[in-house]
């Protein structure tokens, strides 16, 4: 099937073989064209690959190291053509080494936009898969594939179940080796492999001896069957008709998972990703239904095998799974509609059209899903989700690039690559309501975090486009939204942005960064309690988005309730296991619990760059209260060596904590010159963000390392004036440490002493590192505080209990 393939296939259950070519990328150039021509000449002269071309009903691969066949008669084909593939190389070239995998799954075939034939769906991704779990010589089927054959007796001795074998993102896949007394692998395939386990396996079925039972027992059977059935039907009136109703799971309910990318330039991934939300976002303002966001979905694969346990991780009865292949301004979508309890597939389809073109996909893929899963629309919805938001394709793309690096985790770096695309799309196209919206909230967001210099000229840059959104369109959700994030996040005006965040509700009825940003607004005033309901309410919505739950754990960890936090971030690393900054807030709650030997062993292995700064300032808090700095010296020195434009002040941070390392190890002189370096770095920068309370506090700590006494004590008052703990309950328990840090540190005890009594009693973010707040372990830990050891007062606050 060549060129005149159809433009559209329907979804069709096929027949796959994927061949590779085992150690492929090792080999030298020449060589490695050797053995693909060499391949394509055993395939092509199969039986099986001769009369399926013949027919015009086979699709044909190139995968760079091998090749994929797509059967479309039976199950037997593939297998019989894996036989003849092995034969020939043992017969005759006995030199090329290759794996096949062979699965039976959902493929849609295609044209690609280059006008060459291509393929797309779960099945082929799922052959890949199972062909990688296999070494040189093996021919390994999925379950699937295997049932089938076995309906055959002269398949059955040569089919060997080996167990699951792992494959991308911790999935499992049922593996069936096949081999004959001459072909194939018998051998275990070494990444299935477990200690102690023999290598000699049983066959997946046995011939069943024909009964010799009276018939008489027979018909009995028949009869015990009869009332089974007759008993099952009456149940199943009784009883909800599905599983996911049976789960309290709503019927008009989907997830949108990750859409792959099919381009053969690997960075249209974007592109790929901002289909899959736009797509996602269109249907989420459809009241009538439960659309999960896609920060709980983005960390799936695009086409897992395990959707019935997907739906039940996000609660929805739906699962929608696509691709995308752009090439130039040419765009294929393919799409399929799942029921997740039983992976049966209600609707599929594929759109070839223009980049500018685009959005009336997006539209009709959403309108066709509100049909399937019967959701009511309001003619308002209907709108909705057939606006464009742009006729620019090149301000799309940039759109889409921004909203890309938004949805990373929040950095330095990432905040700044979506401030830049997104102004690039609102430059292309000043009339491009979503994409001012989201440069208001990135901008915003970046603000208050410290991802972006937080200075004048941002924060008047944040409320500008967000203005500029709603002037384009009043009744658009994420505009109204992003005003009241602007409210919060840079004026700590809080009425008028709980204000803003409600209205948006009836515009973003699936959203759940309504009640994530409530909760957030709740937070800041000291509203525990209902920052915790809002909290919950947005995980119901989201509930395997990892932002969302991290900072429910930090929520958590300023109250001090130390061990919900740590299984609220447990939650997190099921989702992101290596996600560095989540096992250095439990190393700093490991600090806080004075148990140093458990943080040590969880940061031991991190090596973190200086965009993760957090990190690496836990790693060297966890120096200085085990009152050993010098291994961690050499590296602050190695990172400082090369400053990060786009950490701004946290360079100067980083050159403040260095000072006290040295100070720590006894090199005085050196201290000395690192937090000389850290003022002059910090000092002009405070002109700019005159506002941002942590580079206050940290030119506070640094004149008190210089012993400017005066400057040091100065500085600290400005700094909780900046943030005042009335304004800010969560983030202004900060300012309070560092006075008491710096009173301690100049010889003022009874300021010293009183701001340490009022931290540790209320709630609320740390001074150092990842900002867990301070508890009497730390107190006894900190060399900061060595000035105040003899102090009877402070000798009581370290005599307390550290909250468990």
């Amino acid at each position: 099937m060549a060129a005149e393939v159809k433009k559209e296939i329907a979804l069709e259950i096929a027949h796959v073989l994927f061949v590779d070519i085992v150690a492929y990328s090792k080999m030298a150039s020449d060589d490695q064209r050797t053995a693909i021509e060499k391949l394509n000449q055993i395939v092509q002269s199969t039986d099986e690959f001769r009369k399926e071309e013949s027919e015009n009903r086979l699709l044909k691969l190139a995968t760079g190291d091998g090749m994929a066949l797509i059967f479309y008669h039976s199950p037997e084909d593939p297998v019989e053509c894996a036989l003849e593939i092995s034969r020939a190389i043992k017969e005759e070239h006995s030199n090329l080494r290759l794996r096949m995998g062979v699965h039976s799954g959902p493929v849609s075939g295609v044209v690609d936009v280059s006008g060459r034939a291509n393929v797309a769906g779960a099945g082929i991704n799922t052959a890949q898969r199972v062909m990688d779990c296999g070494d040189a010589g093996h021919i390994l089927l999925s379950k699937r594939v295997a049932e089938d054959l076995e309906q055959f007796k002269h398949w059955r001795p040569h089919l060997y179940h080996i167990g699951e074998c792992e494959v991308k993102h911790g999935d499992k896949i049922e593996i069936v080796n096949l081999f004959t007394a001459e072909l194939g692998n018998s051998e275990r395939p070494k990444r299935m492999a477990m200690p102690g386990q023999k290598t000699d396996v049983a066959p997946i079925t046995k011939e069943r001896v024909p009964s010799r039972k009276p018939v008489f027992i027979i018909a009995a059977c028949l009869a015990v069957i009869a009332l089974a059935v007759a008993a099952f039907l009456f149940w199943q009136r009784q009883t909800p008709k599905t599983s996911s109703a049976r789960l309290g799971i709503p019927e008009k309910s989907v997830a949108v998972l990750p859409f792959g990318n099919l381009s053969r330039d690997p960075d249209n991934a974007y592109f790929a990703d901002g289909i899959q939300d736009e797509i996602l976002t269109r249907l989420s303002k459809i009241a009538d239904l439960k659309v999960i966001s896609r920060t709980s979905t983005q960390h799936y694969k695009s086409a897992p095998e395990n959707l019935s346990e997907i739906g039940k991780q996000l609660g929805v009865a739906h699962i929608l799974e696509g691709s995308v292949q752009k090439s130039g301004d040419a765009v294929r979508v393919n799409v399929q509609l799942i029921k997740a309890a039983n992976d049966s597939h209600l609707w599929a389809d594929t759109y070839d059209r223009r980049l500018t073109d685009i959005f009336s996909v997006e539209s009709e893929i959403a309108k066709a899903i509100a049909d399937q899963l019967r959701a009511k629309l309001t003619g308002q919805e209907e709108q909705i989700i057939a606006a464009k938001p742009t006729d620019n394709p090149e301000a799309y793309d940039a759109y889409l690039r921004g909203l890309a690096y938004n949805v990373k985790a929040l950095t330095p770096p990432n905040s700044l690559g979506a401030q830049t695309h997104l102004r690039e799309a609102v430059r292309l196209d000043p009339k491009f309501a979503v994409a001012w919206a989201l440069l208001s909230y990135a901008e915003a967001r970046g603000y208050i975090a410290l991802t972006l210099q937080p200075t004048v000229a941002l924060r008047e840059e944040a409320r500008q486009a967000a203005e500029t959104a709603l002037t384009l369109q009043p009744n658009l959700g994420e505009a109204i939204w992003a005003k009241g994030n602007y409210y919060y996040a840079c004026l700590k005006d809080y009425d008028t942005a709980e204000h803003y965040i409600e209205q948006a509700r009836q515009f973003l009825p699936n959203s759940s960064k309504i009640p994530e940003s409530l909760a957030y607004v709740a937070r800041r005033r000291g509203q525990w309690d209902r920052s915790e309901s809002y909290f919950n309410e947005a995980e119901r919505l989201d509930p395997r988005n990892v932002n969302l739950l991290t900072q429910h754990a930090l929520s958590y960890m300023y109250l001090r309730h130390f061990p919900e936090a740590l299984r609220k971030f447990d939650q997190v690393l099921n989702i992101t296991p290596d996600d560095v900054d989540i096992i250095a807030n439990k190393a700093a709650i490991a600090q806080a619990e004075g148990d140093l030997p458990r943080a040590a062993a969880l940061l031991a292995p991190l090596h973190p760059g200086a965009d993760l700064f957090q990190v690496l300032e836990t790693q060297v808090y966890q120096a200085m209260l085990e009152r050993r700095p010098a291994p961690v010296i050499p590296r602050l020195k190695e990172v400082l060596a090369k400053p990060d434009p786009a950490l701004g002040y946290l360079n100067g941070e980083l050159r403040l904590w260095l000072g006290w390392g040295q100070e720590v190890a006894g090199d005085h002189a050196a201290a000395q010159e690192s937090w000389r370096q850290a003022r002059s770095e910090l000092e002009p920068l405070l002109k700019e963000q005159p506002d941002n309370y942590i580079l206050i506090g940290d030119l506070a700590l640094t004149n008190m390392g210089l012993r400017d006494r005066a400057a040091a004590l100065a500085l600290a008052e400005r700094a909780v004036t900046a943030n005042p703990i009335e304004k800010d309950a969560s983030a202004g328990t900060r300012p309070i440490e560092i006075l008491a840090r710096v009173a301690a540190g100049v010889g003022e005890p009874d300021r010293a002493i009183a701001a340490l009594q009022k931290v540790l009693s209320i709630p609320g973010l740390g001074a150092l590192a990842e900002g867990v707040p301070l508890t009497p372990a730390l107190l006894r830990l900190d060399p900061m505080f060595d000035p105040l050891r003899n102090d009877p007062r402070f000798q009581k606050l370290i005599a307390s209990e550290t909250p468990k």
